[in-house]
């Protein structure tokens, strides 16, 4: 009989994810970590069977444009596939949202909420992306203090019953402008009645079968940039699910991403309300990017979980010269890089979550505050790269089936490579890095943060190595800063190294210290391994770079 390959499978995402158990024991209360476990596991064992097996049958269903009906009436209806109209639903029930607005868990629910988006986003085809923006969307207008927008938006923004759940658009990126939002040229104009109305074309909105969206405009007589933006509510859609004043004039055929259902669409006098004022729009939508881009770094760390599970159980199963790859030296040493790069990723993420988790709790003091206003773009920028970095090594695990669609295992690295773009490059985050650094004492807490962190595995010797390398590192990418002084040029020719460095760096410190934690509670030497695989990777991307040759290699 002809040899047939076993297909990799997955397990209960929870009892398989040793480090994912170990910071529910060490980040919550005991009383907290007892209570969402069973949640947890439920959502674990959902995502590695009926979910995956969906999300494999689902492969081809990219989701439509319907245009006309066929008596000829425009209804730019968009249909979505099958897993999306189910993960709708689970995102409602499961509170994939809603858990960090209901006050359950306190400073915790933030983490609780990604905790149960890290254990099932994997299989929902990137159905975090809606849920990123509606978050974000819930969290700008309560930020901003729009009482009658928070009345109207925010209980089905955050809520948990699918038939009045909302999700949320983004509508920021035009034709003129991506990232440099200030150039957007959708004009607001106010009628005879009072009512705003907007006129232009957006280019790139992700997910436009939300029935609400957040976007920016600019009023008629408002000066050029962000400032003369103003950021607007729009209700896209009437009680009977039809798009109002709107038109979508085609879907986006993506890379990866296929089954979020982008569209560019033109705003034909859409009723819109200003949420705060009639400027300032680009400084008003902060609360939403940090948003989004916590969740881009979640969906950097699940996306690198799922392609390692899937990869460490393929390895069993794979036999090549005599042996599964599981007991193969080489393969067996490209898992374990892969395992260290992920978990610094993953606790880097977790301890911005936790920051913003104490912020909006009104819990959280002056340095970590500083801390938080940096780490979101850090995060960001460096678990994006480092997903694009572990999808294609996974890939490459399988061999050529990892470059067979039907599979499934081309999706890993597709997806994976709109994280360094959404939401700003890692260009664009870098730079936002250094306007960082501007605005406090983000630097000074950054670095305390890094030091005291390896500072508490100073008892646990096969840690000394690595938390030096994260301190040097840490230090090193400040002492460039301070060289680089007011000289623009090499401080923006020098920002993405600087910016990887302080990510990698505090990635290793935050492994350091977990495996630290392990060492004393007796959870074994995995951490430890990983942390001195991360540090021999190298944490410190600064190097030194010439300008004239960049010059003369770029133009």
């Amino acid at each position: 009989m002809a040899f047939l390959q076993d297909p990799p499978r997955l397990g209960n995402g929870w009892d398989d994810d040793p480090l994912l158990r170990e910071y529910v024991s060490r980040a919550l209360p005991p009383e907290v970590g007892g209570a969402i476990e069973p949640e947890l596991r439920e959502l674990g064992e959902l995502a590695g069977g009926p979910l995956f097996e969906l999300q494999l049958q689902d492969l081809k269903n990219d989701p439509e444009l319907i245009s006309w009906d066929p008596w000829g009436q425009r209804v730019d209806e968009v249909r979505i596939s099958p897993l999306w109209r189910q993960a709708e639903r689970l995102a409602a029930e499961k509170g994939l949202v809603a858990a960090a607005y209901e006050g359950t868990y306190g400073r915790h629910a933030r983490v609780h909420q990604f905790l149960l988006n890290y254990m099932v986003q994997a299989s929902l085809d990137v159905y975090s992306c809606p849920l990123a923006m509606t978050d974000g969307a819930a969290r700008t207008l309560l930020d901003l203090g729009n009482r009658a927008l928070i009345e109207r938006a925010l209980p089905r923004l955050a809520s948990r019953d699918p038939r009045t759940a909302w999700t949320s658009g983004q509508w920021m990126t035009e034709h003129i402008g991506g990232s440099d939002v200030g150039l957007s040229e959708t004009v607001a104009r106010r009628g005879d009645d009072g009512s705003w109305r907007l006129y232009g074309r957006k280019w790139f909105t992700s997910a436009v079968t939300a029935p609400m969206a957040l976007t920016l405009a600019r009023p008629e007589g408002n000066g050029p940039g962000g400032r003369g933006l103003a950021l607007f509510y729009v209700q896209a859609r009437d009680e009977g699910g039809r798009l109002q004043d709107i038109r979508v004039d085609r879907l986006k055929d993506k890379l990866g991403t296929r089954k979020v259902p982008t569209a560019e669409l033109e705003l034909l006098g859409t009723l819109a309300e200003p949420v705060a004022g009639l400027s300032d729009g680009v400084r008003n939508i902060t609360s939403m990017l940090n948003v989004t881009r916590t969740w881009n770094g979640g969906g950097a760390v699940w996306g690198m979980r799922r392609a390692l599970a899937l990869a460490k159980d393929y390895a069993t199963r794979r036999v090549q010269f005599g042996a599964p790859l599981s007991r193969k030296p080489l393969h067996v040493d490209t898992l374990a890089g892969l395992q260290a790069e992920f978990e610094g990723a993953f606790l880097l993420w977790f301890r911005a979550v936790e920051l913003m988790g104490r912020r909006e709790a009104g819990e959280i003091g002056d340095a970590d505050r500083a801390l938080l206003r940096l780490i979101t773009p850090v995060v960001k920028l460096t678990t994006a790269k480092q997903a694009v970095a572990v999808t294609s090594e996974v890939l490459e695990c399988f061999g050529g089936a990892g470059y067979v669609e039907d599979t499934g295992l081309p999706l890993l690295m597709r997806d994976a490579q709109v994280l360094p773009i959404w939401e700003g490059t890692t260009n664009v985050l870098s730079l936002d890095t250094l306007r960082a650094l501007r605005k406090g004492e983000s630097l000074a807490a950054w670095l305390g943060e890094v030091e005291a962190r390896v500072a508490a595995a100073a008892g646990v010797p096969e840690l000394r190595t690595p938390g030096e390398a994260a301190v040097r590192a840490a230090r090193r990418a400040a002492a460039w800063l301070s060289e680089a002084g007011a000289d623009e040029g090499a401080l923006e020719a020098g920002a993405r190294r600087f910016a990887l460095t302080l990510g990698r760096s505090m990635e290793l410190a935050l492994l350091v210290d977990h495996a630290a934690w392990c060492h004393a509670h007796s959870r074994g030497p995995r951490a430890a391994a990983a942390a001195r695989r991360l540090a021999a990777h190298g944490v410190d991307e600064i190097g030194v770079f010439s300008r004239d040759d960049a010059d003369l290699l770029g133009a």
